[in-house]
């Protein structure tokens, strides 16, 4: 047989190639074995951990506690909470506070334009608003009229004030002379939106139906 130096080489190689696939073998058998072992770590809500500590017990009698000699402690008062509930087009919004109700309705909805002429739609909304003021037995109502921005000032007062008399007149019709009314007409003031568009222009135009919650 020929001598061939390399073959022992070759031999120790492939000896040494097959103890290092099974030495890496073992290793990663090892590292799943221990990544199996180890609990899954899961994140805790912002400021709770899992070893966190029960609260620090409070001395009510600590000096450091008490309040500065001749002070008093501020009156304590319920937080006036809003809920506002709108039309998906906008047209008709109701806000409730702790002590008020207030209906706004886009002129759109009342209105042809410019005029101050109730639209056979307006009707049955001016209704609506009437038997929510009897379900709350409300004595005093409040109905101002606001418009946008376009035209002069004073033709924008007096268009929100006849459209503010046209809606206090048929809620009248439905309400009686047992209900006083206090009727405003702002023009362009107090607007609810930005009237450098024309969307924003559409929610200033409107008439505000308002009267105390009686919790009825």
């Amino acid at each position: 047989m020929p001598y061939a130096p390399e073959a022992p080489y070759a031999l120790v190689g492939h000896r040494a190639a097959r103890v290092t696939r099974t030495a890496l073998t073992a290793a990663v058998a090892l590292l799943l074995t221990a990544a199996l072992a180890t609990p899954v770590a899961h994140a805790d809500p912002p400021g709770v951990t899992e070893n966190s500590s029960p609260p620090v017990a409070i001395d009510a009698g600590d000096p450091d506690l008490r309040m500065v000699q001749g002070a008093k402690l501020a009156p304590s008062k319920v937080l006036n909470i809003k809920s506002i509930v709108e039309t998906d087009d906008g047209s008709e919004r109701r806000q409730d506070t702790n002590d008020n109700v207030t209906f706004a309705l886009q002129a759109e909805v009342l209105f042809g334009k410019d005029s101050a002429k109730l639209s056979p739609d307006a009707l049955s909304r001016i209704a609506a608003i009437a038997a929510e003021i009897k379900k709350q037995n409300a004595r005093s109502l409040r109905v101002f009229g606001f418009t946008d921005n376009l035209g002069s000032a004073g033709h924008g007062l007096t268009l929100s004030k006849d459209r503010a008399n046209a809606v206090q007149e048929e809620l009248a019709k439905d309400l009686g002379s047992s209900v006083s009314f206090q009727i405003r007409g702002y023009g362009e003031q107090y607007p609810i939106a930005d009237n450098a568009t024309e969307e924003g222009r559409k929610k200033n135009r409107r008439v505000e139906v308002s009267f105390p919650r009686t919790g009825s």
